[in-house]
């Protein structure tokens, strides 16, 4: 007899399996790879506008929100029925799930990757909310092999704030090499995020850069499915970013 703790919360694809029972397993069924994804960084609240002499005057409220479109290959219905009905069981609409993008989900260098898979990564310092930058170091202070990227993203593991979901785009590296003047030297790199942080770090937390989990609802409140003459199924998911 085998038994489980929690339902599965990570939409199902070729590396988070799923069993009949719902929960993630490597003996569960596989869900179906993307054909496609896109990501949208969108700006809530932004405002642009033009005097008459043709000055720019713009404005921000700092809010920014990802939204991501999947669409999938056709598929059969057992391959469907994996994400349908995951779908289904916590109404994608209403109930936050996780998704994890196959083309940010390990750093690009591959040597920091490797690197990432055997040591814990954190903050070096507390953060506060509304940095942009801040330093990292590996927890037993190890000196880095590789380097984090520019358009890696990475997730805040706080034991401190379990409401601290924000997924983070790396936009800049600074290293004990190169960095800006001014500025203390970093002892291993600085990163620089957008968007900001948006939750203090009261202390020294994990940051996550394998399989960084954007948490999302449904865009629409409904999903469409076409089927075929073949029976295979076509079908596409509308996302958006949703925080507690």
């Amino acid at each position: 007899m085998a038994t489980f703790i929690n339902f599965s919360n990570i939409l199902p694809d070729p590396v988070n399996k799923i069993t009949e029972a719902g929960d993630i397993d490597s003996t569960g069924t596989e869900g179906p790879g993307f054909k496609s994804v896109s990501l949208k960084d969108i700006r809530l609240g932004d405002k642009i506008s033009r005097s008459r002499s043709g000055r720019g005057v713009s404005a921000s409220n700092g809010a920014q929100m990802w939204a991501i479109d999947i669409s999938y290959n056709k598929m059969t219905r057992d391959q469907f029925d994996v994400v349908d009905s995951f779908l289904s069981s916590i109404n994608g609409r209403t109930n936050p799930f996780f998704v994890i993008l196959p083309q940010v989900s390990k750093p690009k260098d591959s040597l920091f990757y490797a690197y990432c898979m055997i040591k814990t990564i954190q903050t070096k310092n507390a953060v506060s909310a509304g940095s942009t930058s801040f330093e990292i170091q590996a927890s037993d202070a190890s000196v880095f092999s590789g380097m984090p990227s520019r358009g890696d993203f990475i997730n805040i593991n706080d034991a401190t704030d379990i409401n601290h979901l924000k997924a983070y785009k790396i936009t800049r590296v600074e290293s004990p090499l190169r960095y800006q003047a001014g500025t203390t030297q970093p002892t291993r790199a600085r990163i620089h995020v957008d968007p900001p942080i948006i939750r203090d770090i009261t202390q020294p937390s994990e940051v996550v850069f394998i399989n960084p989990k954007f948490r999302v609802i449904q865009e629409s409140e409904s999903r469409e499915q076409e089927i075929d003459t073949e029976g295979l199924y076509t079908f596409s998911l509308s996302l958006e970013e949703f925080l507690p």
